[in-house]
């Protein structure tokens, strides 16, 4: 859904490189892959973030860290933050990074409200396997999705990234909230949707 809006550079975890497909699709996209179980990498990762951030791209976090059922969101974990302080810390040409929060509410299901009872169909997440649940989504049909866009907010060097990262979750939560309590759009030819600002470099 994030690609279909803007071009973008995903960050995720060392497995899904492996992964059939999925690998294959995720490095094609130049996507940043961090290793979980090696916690004294992240300085590592926050780098690598940072050198895309120099480099143009528009990087995005997911910050729970992990999948969930799409009705609650997780707390935000702030140490890929970091990035904004190493690509700041790294170049005399940019004062700034911008940070902008997005939330991604599955909300209907062909047309229909997503309720408990349907969730479970489209979510990923426990001990769920990936292929299966895949291959059933694509045979159910049309997901409804809400994409929102929070304020963009300009972050120097002196940022703090656990500020970031609290700020953001606020906003998340008050745009999934807001996403699963509007009805689902009506099954309709949709036109595309307005092009948003990205994090970029100032």
């Amino acid at each position: 859904m994030i690609s279909a809006l803007a071009p973008v550079v995903f960050v995720a975890k060392s497995e899904v490189a492996r992964w059939p497909v999925f690998g294959w699709l995720a490095k094609l996209q130049r996507t940043i892959f961090i290793d979980r179980q090696a916690r004294h990498q992240a300085g590592a990762a926050t780098r690598e973030i940072a050198g895309r951030l120099l480099g143009g791209d528009a990087v995005v976090l997911f910050a729970e860290g992990t999948s969930s059922d799409g009705i609650r969101v997780l707390p935000f974990r702030s140490s890929l933050v970091g990035a904004v302080h190493h690509a700041l810390g790294a170049t005399t040409h940019h004062t700034h990074v911008t940070v902008q929060p997005m939330s991604l509410a599955y909300v209907g299901f062909g047309g229909v409200p997503m309720g408990r009872g349907l969730r479970e169909r489209v979510a990923w997440y426990g001990d769920a396997d990936l292929i299966p649940h895949l291959l059933h989504v694509l045979w159910s049909g049309a997901v409804d999705v809400t994409v929102s866009w929070g304020e963009a907010t300009a972050c120097d060097i002196s940022a703090d990234r656990k500020a970031i990262a609290r700020d953001a979750e606020k906003s998340v939560r008050r745009m999934t909230a807001a996403a699963l309590r509007a009805a689902p759009p009506l099954r309709a030819i949709s036109a595309p949707a307005p092009r948003q600002p990205l994090p970029e470099l100032a």
